[in-house]
């Protein structure tokens, strides 16, 4: 937690003045893994499967749309819907199985508590997307506490839509499912609902559409790394750690 500005001493000054020339002079530039690249490659798969789900989903449950498209445009892509939502539903279900304790680490952030920085984020948050320059927002942890409940929406529509999927999928192909399948489609339309408004949030500024976010595109479709400053910038209080303890941090050409 921020107690208030960081005291430092005449001689910590000039060892980080003399550790960025050094830097400078040797063309390079310290960055942070924050990303495996299966952490990647399971959103870059994920994050297209439920665009594309909520497109065809548009043509399956809106009759104006379906009627529009005709009957065989619409059977084709009611199809796809379902091959497109296995994907949705096995992806992360395998990701998870190969990496137990990066679904652990996610919950953990997902679910860590609120501090007096946290707050204060939340509330300075909307000024800030407009103006950045003139906000000072306080250090973050590994996760923004925005981040935290916007994800955390996420991951449970994206659990309602997968459930009620396979309710919806085994009760149109399989067994009689009976009322519960009214019960599904329901709750389906209230998790694409609930999927539209938190992911257009999340695709315009993981997109960097706002300027204090230029360029966080990077970590989950580049390397996963975040350079030292923008490290510091968005996430101060995680960025410490990882620099302190210097597992995560390499070095690139400038």
């Amino acid at each position: 937690m921020s107690k208030g500005p960081v005291m430092v001493s005449a001689e910590e000054t000039a060892k980080n003045k003399a550790f960025l020339e050094q830097m400078a002079a040797s063309g390079t530039e310290r960055y942070i893994r924050r990303h495996s690249k299966q952490a990647r490659w399971t959103h870059g798969i994920t994050i297209i499967a439920c665009i594309l789900l909520c497109i065809s989903g548009l043509f399956v449950f809106v009759p104006a749309l379906a009627a529009a498209a005709g009957a065989d445009t619409v059977f084709a892509i009611r199809m796809s819907h379902r091959v497109i939502g296995v994907i949705f539903v096995i992806v992360p279900l395998i990701s998870a199985i190969m990496a137990p304790k990066g679904v652990k680490h996610i919950f953990k952030n997902l679910f860590d508590r609120w501090d007096s920085d946290d707050k204060k984020w939340m509330m300075l948050f909307f000024p800030y997307l407009f103006m950045a320059k003139w906000i000072h927002m306080p250090d973050q942890r590994e996760v923004k506490s925005g981040q935290r409940f916007a994800d955390g929406m996420l991951w449970f529509a994206g659990a309602l839509m997968g459930i009620t999927g396979v309710i919806l999928l085994l009760g149109t192909t399989v067994v009689d499912v009976g009322g519960a399948y009214g019960v599904a489609l329901f709750l389906h339309d209230i998790g694409f609902l609930l999927i539209a408004v938190f992911g257009l949030a999340h695709i315009f500024l993981g997109a960097g559409i706002f300027q204090p976010y230029r360029g966080t595109a990077k970590l989950m479709f580049g390397d996963g790394t975040v350079s030292e400053s923008d490290a510091l910038y968005h996430w101060g209080h995680w960025a410490r750690k990882e620099i302190a303890s210097g597992e995560n941090v390499i070095e690139k050409k400038a």
